[in-house]
Formats: C-alpha cells, sequence, structure tokens
C-alpha cells in the first residue's frame, strides 16, 4: 500500500535560520531554506504516525493541519526529538484516550524524567496522555501496519529509523551497521541526515550521505536535518544526483509500490 509523507521540519537542532545567525543562509528569503526541526508525518491506510516530536511540534501540527494522530515513533532521546509532547494534550482532547509512544526503554526513561508530571501518581488535571510501547531491534505492528526498527548510530548512542512498506527513514547518524543495511534492501524512497557538507563527529556529511544512498540504490532519496552550513537549498541541491534532493518543510511525497 503507498506511504504518504510529509516533511513537518527538516532542520538540525537549531533550526533555520539559527538565532543571531546573519550568514546568506540564514538570510535567505528562499522558503525552503526555513527549516524547522527534523520531523516527519507519515500517513498510510488511514493511520497517521509522527516520527520524532521536537519543540516545533506544535507549529508542526497546525501547519500540516494534522487532526488525527494514531502514534509517536521517536528515534531517540535529544530535545530536538522530544520537546514538543507536552503539545500532544489537544490530541488527548479531541480522541479522548492516550496516544501511542513507541520508543526503546532509554528513550522511555528519558520522556519520563521530561515529562515527569505526565506520569505523577496524582496527576495535574489536564497533562498529556501518553501510553509508552517498548520497542526493540525487532519488528512491531502499529494497527496492522508493520515497522522495522533499524539500527544506526549518533556518534557512540544507539538510535532508531524506521521503514514502513517501501520507505525509510534515518536521521542524526554516521554510522549504518551492515545488518541494518540488508533491512533496507528494496526500499524505493529513502530518507537520510546530512548536517553539512563538511565532515561532523556524529553525523553524515552531504558526501557521506549520497555515498550511501548509491549503496543502497533507491529509486528516490531526500536529505533531511540539514544545517545552515549546508548553504541555500537551490545551490546545494544543484550539485546533486538526478534521484536525490535536498528535503525541504512541507514537502510531500507519495511512496508508490
Amino acid at each position: 500500500m503507498p506511504v504518504k509523507i510529509t516533511f513537518l521540519g527538516t532542520g538540525t537542532s537549531q533550526g533555520v535560520p539559527v538565532i543571531a545567525c546573519e550568514c546568506s543562509t540564514c538570510m535567505s528569503a528562499d522558503s525552503r531554506d526555513k527549516r524547522l526541526r527534523t520531523s516527519l508525518l507519515v500517513e498510510i491506510d488511514s493511520n497517521t504516525f509522527v516520527i520524532d516530536a521536537g519543540p516545533d511540534f506544535r507549529q508542526q501540527m497546525l501547519t500540516a493541519r494534522v487532526k488525527k494522530l494514531d502514534a509517536i515513533l521517536l528515534t531517540h532521546e535529544h530535545k530536538d526529538h522530544i520537546a514538543g509532547m507536552d503539545d500532544l494534550r489537544a490530541f488527548n482532547h479531541r480522541s479522548q484516550a492516550a496516544i501511542d509512544i513507541y520508543a526503546e526503554e532509554r528513550v522511555h526513561n528519558a520522556v519520563r524524567k521530561e515529562y515527569s508530571y505526565v506520569f505523577s501518581e496524582n496527576r495535574y488535571p489536564g497533562v498529556p496522555r501518553m501510553e509508552l510501547h517498548v520497542i526493540s531491534e525487532h519488528s512491531f505492528e502499529i494497527n496492522g501496519v508493520e515497522v522495522i526498527p533499524l539500527r544506526v548510530f549518533h556518534y557512540r548512542l544507539p538510535i532508531l529509523g524506521f521503514r514502513i512498506g517501501n520507505m525509510a527513514y534515518i536521521t542524526d547518524t554516521n554510522y549504518v551497521p551492515e545488518e541494518t543495511k540488508e533491512l533496507l534492501v528494496g526500499v524505493k524512497y529513502l530518507v537520510i541526515n546530512a548536517l553539512r557538507k563538511e565532515k561532523h563527529v556524529s553525523h553524515f556529511s552531504l558526501g557521506e550521505a549520497v555515498g550511501f544512498i548509491r549503496e543502497i540504490s533507491p529509486k528516490k532519496a531526500f536529505i533531511t536535518h540539514i544545517s545552515h552550513q549546508m548553504g541555500k537549498h537551490e545551490e546545494v541541491n544543484r550539485e546533486l544526483p538526478v534521484n536525490v534532493t535536498l528535503a525541504w518543510d512541507g514537502l510531500e511525497v507519495i511512496c508508490e509500490d
């Protein structure tokens, strides 16, 4: 079945423009150079999932006009990926139910610490309601939709990407193990991070990401988690292979079989 993805945010932890920065990218008038923190909306078979809910989550939900949310999948526990989850309250109110959160135990522990008031024995009225589901590297289902976790490394931190159908999403990595590459065989649409052109300790550079894309050989690939150091969208995009593009906030893609 086809998977529709919408890039809710394509920026790194600081977003673009960066506060107080006057570089040409941050000063660009091109809307594609305005990047909220990285997040992806996934729609499949009447289900709506979001991968990561950073500090721009509220704005992203309003912009994408999301009315129903079935689950959130978390790649890891860094602030730019979990800091917006208080705004789940609106979805709780609409559905009169908790929102299912899928993540590794370590990530759930960080969520419990960050949102201690949510999990308090005597909860304050109106706090978000979250149902935490522990996942590992084994595939699992959400409402009949198979999700395959993809183990990658964010420097030394083990984190997860996700494959849903013929689409795979990997962010915040600079190392993908061989066994994970095997899980990517047959992927037609690949989303992968690239922070900038220069090498980085915990993220792919643009050249490294393009090399990884060539190795996996998808039909189409999209670069996300982009910093202002990458340069302007229009200029960088001209340098990329024909099947690779820098993603931008609001980009919608139908991942057909």
